[in-house]
């Protein structure tokens, strides 16, 4: 019998092997021994050892001196991700701010910058140019930190193609945007804002494989998370949850239709519906019981509700995770949606829904994409020790 396939080549298994040793030291609570990613692998030492002094100095690990201890033998040095190493560049365009972070490969967030103001004001070439200002000012600071930007990716609340162009972005009043070209960096990755912050929420302690998490900011968004996997349907364009319509007839969207979601629940519509300005205030006034406020919120929670139960019983998920301005209204959105979720899924009876606030709160989105760049290299190991001189 003939043989079938590929051969497998020398440097694929070297590449498997980078991976497998590098996400080894990455999932170990501890720094660990050389020899314990022998046995954790199934590799030999030799080649761990191998593997691991290319990894170092490639800056992807770091040495760290043995913890005392007293018995017989030499305690090993220990393996951690290098703090120093390559970083991700994690930026967001949303309606009403710019951000950008820096990650570094342990996922530790190591600059913040944040510069409020509506985007829809100025055309998508003047607002990208602003973005890359400060993604350039995000960059100073990382290289001051000894760090390498290893990538970026964006956030943005819209349609992305493979391609990185934003087919449309209502709320911002986008279409036919190349936002790498725009920015300068071609290699850019650009993905919808509610996939990154879905994908940054992926793992967190207590919440299953399978969940929808929703992005509550001016315009309304969804990732969609199956089996551990984000499920970005055929073209890409999965969880525009702000257009399910609520009501036919209801007011117009910004996307053309009537009676969308996010004129019920959006956070302007919301605050315009309390007599406030800001989700803060927002909070405050309901904390205080003020009753404009909890109708609102009562009202946004129930058309929310709605929407919920018509996902929950499309893709039969049980877990919702509430993000941007929805994690911290929560408190208050819960009953209603809950309610309306009961009322309506089928399923509610044996397996309610549960609702989760997220918590990276509004940083998810960001977060997300600098920690897709962190995925990335993890993941990889290989090609970045490819592009270092």
């Amino acid at each position: 019998m003939r043989a079938t396939g590929s051969p497998v080549r020398q440097s694929s298994v070297r590449a498997h092997n980078l991976a497998l040793v590098l996400q080894t030291v990455a999932n170990s609570t501890d720094p660990i021994s050389r020899a314990s990613v022998a046995g954790a692998t199934g590799l030999t030492r030799a080649t761990v050892s191998a593997l691991v002094d290319d990894l170092v100095t490639g800056a992807l690990l770091t040495e760290v001196e043995p913890a005392p201890r007293s018995g017989a033998g030499r305690p090993a040095f220990g393996l951690t991700l290098a703090p120093d190493g390559p970083a991700g560049l994690g930026l967001e365009i949303n309606v009403d701010y710019r951000a950008a972070c820096v990650v570094d490969l342990a996922g530790t967030v190591r600059h913040r910058l944040v510069e409020p103001g509506d985007q829809r004001l100025t055309d998508p070439g003047t607002a990208v140019a602003a973005l890359g200002r400060l993604a350039a000012r995000a960059r100073t600071l990382a290289e001051a930190d000894g760090l390498t930007v290893a990538g970026a990716a964006l956030a943005v609340p819209g349609l992305v193609t493979a391609h990185g162009v934003v087919r449309i972005a209502p709320n911002l009043g986008w279409q036919d945007v190349a936002v790498g070209d725009l920015l300068g960096d071609p290699e850019i990755t650009v993905d919808n804002e509610a996939n990154l912050a879905a994908l940054s929420e992926l793992g967190t302690a207590g919440l299953p494989r399978d969940f929808v998490y929703i992005s509550g900011e001016i315009g309304i968004g969804a990732g969609i998370v199956l089996d551990g996997a984000l499920y970005r349907g055929t073209r890409g364009w999965s969880g525009e949850i702000g257009h399910i319509p609520i009501n036919p007839d209801g007011p117009a969207c910004r996307c053309g239709a009537r009676g969308c979601l996010e004129q019920y629940a959006g956070q302007e519509a919301v605050l315009r519906a309390a007599g406030v300005s800001t989700v803060e205030a927002l909070a405050s006034a309901a904390a205080g019981g003020e009753s404009t406020a909890l109708t609102a919120l009562g009202a946004a929670g129930g058309a929310l509700g709605v929407a919920v139960a018509a996902v929950v019983n499309l893709l039969d998920v049980r877990t919702i995770v509430l993000g941007g301005s929805y994690a911290s209204l929560l408190p208050w959105l819960h009953d209603p949606i809950a309610a309306e979720a009961d009322r309506r899924v089928l399923t509610a009876a044996w397996s309610p829904v549960r609702l989760h606030a997220a918590t990276l709160g509004a940083d998810a989105a960001m977060r997300g994409a600098a920690g897709s760049v962190v995925r990335a290299l993890l993941d990889d190991p290989a090609a970045w020790l490819a592009r270092r001189p």
